[in-house]
């Protein structure tokens, strides 16, 4: 009669995310991004500490496919020198992250956090002024 609850759940999960990107800004939808990016980021760092390493690989392309995404994303006609800027801090990211995984460091993932953290607080400090 009722089906897989976890399922369902996972299926109402994804429905409401596609409402809310169809509903979404451009700034709303990097925001989006970034919030996913750091959760994936924070499960990338308990991957590592729990050993699951399929799980943590898992994370960790996940966190360079939004990365990619938020690149692609940058309009370097209107953006200028600060689009280059956060070009360059998304690549070093991701190749941070591609460090991380091969040595297995939470330090690294910390550190990817800390410099992405500072960039979303930007974009939401952001939103506020233009909200």
């Amino acid at each position: 009669m009722y089906g897989n609850t976890q399922n369902d759940y996972h299926h109402y999960q994804d429905a409401d995310l596609a409402i809310q990107t169809a509903a979404a800004t451009p700034h709303q939808l990097v925001l989006m991004l970034f919030n996913g990016l750091m959760d994936e980021l924070v499960r990338a760092r308990s991957h590592i500490e729990a050993k699951r390493f399929e799980k943590k690989a898992q994370s960790i392309n996940k966190c360079i496919d939004i990365l990619n995404a938020l690149t692609s994303a940058l309009d370097y006609d209107r953006g200028g020198d600060l689009a280059l800027q956060l070009a360059g801090i998304y690549d070093y990211s991701v190749y941070r992250l591609y460090d991380a995984s091969d040595k297995l460091s939470v330090e690294m993932i910390d550190e990817v956090a800390q410099i992405l953290g500072n960039i979303r607080e930007g974009w939401e400090g952001m939103g506020k002024l233009n909200g």
